[in-house]
C-alpha cells in the first residue's frame, strides 16, 4: 500500500531548560515541504545554520544524541525525533535558539502532545521506506551491546536492557506498532543512576537536570542526609527512597518496565538519523546513544546501496510511461531491430524499459535453431537502446545517441524464449557537451542476466 509523507498542520512552540546548560531554549516546530525530512535550524547564530538530522552528523553520544555541522552542535535532540517518528511525521523544520534541545519531563510525551494539538497533515509525494529484505547486525564488543534488523511486515521495536544492578538487572519492552507508541512510549522517563547523577554534577554536567525530568535508580545505600543534599542541589524538596523500590519518592512509575520502554524510544529517535522510514523489526539487546546511532550509520548505508543495486520491478497492469508508438518517435530503430517494448518508468537520473522475448524473434532462426538463446550482443543493443529513450525522450527536437564506448560487458545467464526483460539504466555522471556515461543492468525477474557500462555521444539531427 502507497504510503504519502506528511508534516504538521500549524508550528508550535516549546520552551524549557536545556539538560546541560540550564539556559532556557525555546524550539519553534514547522511544517517542512515534501522530501524535507527532518532539519534543525540555528536561529541563534548568525548563519542560520541548518542542521539535518543525519547519523553521519553525529558528534557525541556520552550524554545523549549530538549532532555537529561547521563547528555548530546540538544535543539532547533523540526524545524530540522518537516523538516526530513515533506521530507518523516525515518533514519538519525546528528552528531552536541554543545548543540544546529543551529536556522537558525526560520523556517525548510533550512533543507528542504538542503535535498532537498541532495537527498532522499527508502530503502528495510517496514515502520512502526501507525495506528489510535480509538480517542486518551490528554489535559492539566492549559491552555486549547488539542491533539487529529483520525482515516484518511493519516498523516494530524490542528493546531488552541489562545492569549490574539489583534494583535493576534485566527489562524487555516491545512496540508493534507505531500507532501505540503515544500511549505506551511517549510517556517514559528517562533514568539515572545515582553514582552517575554525583558524576555529573561534580562535572558541572546537567545544570539543568531536575528531579521530576529522570528516575533516579538507588543502586547503593544512602543516608537521609545525602539524600537532603542532593535534594538542595536540584532546587528540589526533600526526597526519600521507596521502599522495596529503589527509586526516589518523587515520581511513580507510569510501567513497571518504564526503562525498557525509555530505551526502546531512544532506539526510534536515534535510528530515525538513518534519514529513511523503516520497515523492519529492530531487535536492540543494551542499546545506548554510541551503538544506536553506529546501527543509523549502517541502516543508511545499507539503504544507499539498495537503492543503488536496486532490482526494478515489472507490474503489467501499470500503464507504461511511454508504449512501443512513442518509443518509436524517439528511436530510428524499426522491425527487426527495435528491441524495447515499453518504458515503464523515468526518473531524474535513471529509465526502466520492458522487452518480452518470444520465440518468433526472427535472431533465434539461426541463434541457435536447436538451442534459441538471445545473442548477447543484442541484449547490450537493447540495454544501449534503453539508454538512448532516456537522454531523448524530454529533447523537443530530434536527436540521436551514437554509442561510442562500451566497457565492462559481462553475460550472467541466457536468455531465452518466454523471459521477460527488465532493463535499468543509470546516469553515472551529469551529461556535459553531448556525452552521456550510463550502467545498464538486464533482468529477468529477480536474475542478473547481463550488465555493462555505455558511453554516448548525443547530435541533433
Amino acid at each position: 500500500m502507497i504510503q504519502k509523507q506528511k508534516t504538521l498542520a500549524k508550528e508550535f512552540t516549546l520552551s524549557g531548560k536545556g539538560l546541560h546548560t540550564s539556559c532556557v531554549v525555546t524550539a519553534v516546530f514547522k511544517p517542512a515541504p515534501e522530501n524535507h525530512g527532518f532539519k534543525f535550524k540555528r536561529v541563534d547564530l548568525d548563519s542560520q545554520l541548518i542542521i539535518e538530522a543525519d547519523a553521519n552528523l553525529v558528534g557525541d553520544t556520552s550524554r545523549g544524541t549530538v549532532v555537529e555541522k561547521d563547528g555548530a552542535r546540538l544535543s539532547t535532540i533523540e526524545h524530540a525525533m522518537a516523538a516526530l517518528v513515533g506521530m507518523d511525521l516525515d518533514n519538519v523544520l525546528i528552528e531552536i535558539d541554543n545548543e540544546e534541545m529543551p529536556i522537558m519531563d525526560g520523556s517525548a510525551r510533550p512533543f507528542v502532545e504538542a503535535i498532537e494539538a498541532a495537527g498532522v497533515v499527508e502530503q502528495n509525494a510517496e514515502r520512502v521506506c526501507f525495506e528489510i529484505k535480509e538480517k542486518i547486525v551490528y554489535r559492539d564488543p566492549k559491552t555486549g551491546s547488539e542491533l539487529i534488523a529483520l525482515p516484518d511486515d511493519d516498523y516494530r521495536v524490542n528493546a531488552m536492557i541489562a545492569f549490574d544492578s539489583s534494583v535493576l538487572s534485566n527489562q524487555f519492552a516491545a512496540l508493534d506498532s507505531m500507532a501505540d507508541f503515544a500511549r505506551e512510549i511517549a510517556p517514559c522517563r528517562t533514568f539515572v543512576f545515582l553514582r552517575e547523577l554525583e558524576f555529573l554534577l561534580q562535572h558541572n554536567l546537567v545544570k539543568g537536570g531536575d528531579l521530576d525530568n529522570a528516575i533516579v535508580i538507588m543502586d547503593r545505600q544512602v543516608s537521609q542526609e545525602e539524600l537532603d543534599r542532593l535534594a538542595d542541589l536540584f532546587n528540589h524538596k526533600r526526597v526519600e527512597v521507596q521502599k522495596d523500590s529503589g527509586i526516589l519518592n518523587n515520581l511513580d512509575l507510569q510501567f513497571e518496565n518504564e526503562c525498557a520502554r525509555h530505551k526502546l524510544l531512544d532506539v526510534i529517535g536515534d535510528l530515525a538519523l538513518a534519514g529513511v522510514r523503516i520497515k523492519g523489526r529492530i531487535i536492540a539487546t543494551k542499546p545506548g546513544h554510541g551503538v544506536n546511532t553506529q546501527f543509523a550509520k549502517l541502516l543508511k548505508k545499507e539503504y544507499q546501496n539498495s537503492k543503488r543495486n536496486q532490482i526494478p520491478g515489472y507490474d503489467p497492469e501499470i500503464q507504461p510511461v511511454m508504449d512501443v508508438n512513442q518509443i518509436k518517435e524517439a528511436l530510428p530503430h524499426r522491425f527487426p531491430f527495435l528491441l524495447v517494448d515499453k518504458i515503464t518508468e523515468i526518473t531524474d537520473d535513471s529509465i526502466i524499459g520492458v522487452k518480452n522475448v518470444t520465440v518468433n524473434e526472427p535472431f533465434f532462426a539461426g541463434h541457435f535453431p536447436e538451442e534459441p538463446v538471445m545473442p548477447g550482443v543484442l541484449l547490450i543493443e537493447a540495454m544501449a537502446q534503453c539508454g538512448g529513450l532516456y537522454v531523448l525522450h524530454s529533447k523537443k527536437e530530434k536527436y540521436s545517441t551514437y554509442f561510442i564506448r562500451v566497457d565492462n560487458v559481462k553475460f550472467r545467464r541466457k536468455v531465452v524464449p518466454g523471459d521477460t526483460l527488465i532493463f535499468k539504466i543509470t546516469l553515472t555522471s551529469p551529461i556535459r557537451r553531448g556525452i552521456a556515461n550510463m550502467k545498464g543492468l538486464c533482468y529477468v525477474g529477480k536474475t542478473l542476466v547481463a550488465e555493462g557500462e555505455f558511453m554516448a555521444q548525443i547530435v541533433k539531427n
